[in-house]
């Protein structure tokens, strides 16, 4: 398989006036994107970046930020993409963490960088541009920052070898080919949106689009425009898509699936997008920590929606117990994972990795279990379970059953802290526009399908849950 560092070049001597990545400002063919992969990485390099660096990049989603990838990987140094809406001091740490030799932002910032433009010069007559070289499987390609939920963000490393497999187990999983278009709505701090919505497309001969900031408003006329042939989301944007007022009935029909990941999505929403919009949504699951996705629910069917499919081939996915040992009864554990995909290990922190992976295996926090079929069911995260008067409840549970009633938009569950049973479920609530349902109403509909411990003792009606940078909603904020 091409190594990813010499895609600009294979791509441009194969196809030089093909349509490669664009954006809201411009587009690239092929041989556009070689040229300004070739003018960044000189820029780069006269900046002292060689083998082993890292390059910082703080940019929303652009075309650039693709372009400056594929530049510092030239030249064998690893990118490390800084979310542009943190604050300096969150910016600062993920830079001096990562030990980054440049920072690369657009204009004067505070963190004192080198500017954008600053590698967007054309290339002159003697202009030293770098050849391509293959950086060597175990070298580092990217240095990725997980949300920070439990604490400071930690750094992912994620080396070519992982990088490569992904795009192998995303391009067959999905059977991407030289027609597909992705557009690209997640942020490009984030390994979904750089694998799954960029190198995958790239690296199967297809193209990419690169949205700017997401809208629901505006999103369906982009689709339409630019005719994709998918797009990656998370549960969020599903749910703000389906909320449209009912007269918004855009043209669909370049969609031949979108993907669905970062968090388990409902079946009844995933009901509702298809219903509305005809295009079928696969799920999978995955995280930052396996370079992005270990399981799919396979396009070509069946997709059994509150499932998040099959493991890819090349990854084994497993359910292990307290213990260490692996469960195949269909019994619910840790869901645990082994393949080429899983990193390196969290930069700086040895005592951190050997906690994550154990024996080759990455302990990813969750609790799954498989169904007859294979498929693999999420039951909760293990640090979301709540312990009622000694009792177990996953508030996921509690969340699918308010997800069934036909108010229910969105749907999360927190422990809350209670004097006599330790912890009590309660439940946040946003009802589809224009529905009407009260708490009680709510609160009646679980106690038809839960147990009565399991019952929320609240409901609290929302117009939004609060999230993270991903999309993902921010069960701890929730908490607090």
């Amino acid at each position: 398989m091409l190594h990813i560092s010499e895609l600009p070049d294979a791509r441009a001597a194969r196809n030089p006036e093909g349509p490669c990545i664009e954006d809201d400002h411009g587009q690239l063919d092929n041989q556009d994107f070689l040229v300004r992969v070739r003018n960044a990485a000189a820029a780069l390099r006269g900046h002292g970046i060689g083998a082993g660096n890292v390059v910082a990049v703080i940019l929303p989603n652009r075309l650039e930020l693709v372009v400056i990838m594929f530049a510092a990987w030239r030249l064998g140094a690893a990118v490390t993409p800084v979310n542009p809406g943190l604050t300096d001091a969150e910016a600062r740490h993920q830079i001096e963490d990562s030990g980054a030799t440049v920072v690369i932002a657009e204009g004067a910032h505070a963190l004192g960088t080198l500017d954008l433009a600053a590698l967007a010069e054309p290339s002159g007559a003697g202009r030293d541009t770098p050849a391509a070289s293959a950086p060597a499987p175990d070298s580092l390609a990217l240095i990725i920052y997980t949300s920070g939920t439990t604490g400071r963000p930690k750094g992912v490393m994620l080396d070519h070898a992982n990088v490569a497999a992904m795009c192998r187990m995303i391009i067959d999983g999905l059977g991407l080919d030289e027609s597909d278009h992705s557009l690209l709505v997640l942020p490009l701090f984030h390994v979904n949106g750089i694998v799954v919505s960029v190198l995958s497309p790239l690296l199967a001969g297809g193209r990419a689009t690169v949205a700017g900031r997401f809208s629901a408003s505006t999103f369906f006329a982009s689709v339409e425009r630019v005719r994709p042939t998918y797009f990656s989301a998370v549960p969020a944007i599903y749910a703000m898509l389906v909320a449209l007022p009912a007269e918004v009935r855009p043209d669909t029909s370049s969609l031949r699936r979108v993907i669905c990941g970062a968090a388990p999505m409902p079946a009844e929403l995933i009901a509702r997008f298809e219903d509305r919009f005809g295009v079928p949504v696969v799920e999978g699951y995955g995280l930052s920590e396996g370079t992005c996705a270990s399981t799919l629910n396979p396009p070509g069917g069946p997709r059994k929606p509150g499932t998040v499919g099959l493991p890819l081939p090349g990854q084994t996915v497993a359910v292990m117990d307290g213990e260490g040992n692996l469960l195949d009864d269909g019994s619910a554990g840790e869901v645990v994972v082994r393949g080429p995909n899983v990193m390196r290990g969290y930069l700086g922190l040895p005592d951190e990795t050997a906690r994550t992976v154990v024996d080759g295996w990455l302990h990813t926090g969750d609790v799954g279990r498989f169904d007859a079929d294979g498929y693999l069911v999420l039951v909760d995260r293990i640090k979301d379970l709540i312990i009622r008067g000694g009792e177990n409840i996953y508030p996921k549970e509690i969340e699918n059953v308010l997800h069934s009633h036909p108010a229910v938009l969105e749907a999360a569950v927190v422990g809350a802290a209670d004097p006599v049973l330790g912890e009590v479920p309660v439940a946040h609530v946003v009802p589809l526009p224009g529905a009407e349902v009260t708490a009680d109403e709510l609160i009646e509909h679980c106690r038809g399908s839960l147990a009565r411990v399991k019952v929320p003792v609240t409901v609290s009606l929302t117009d939004a849950l609060p999230r993270n940078p991903v999309g993902k909603i921010d069960k701890r904020r929730l908490r607090a």
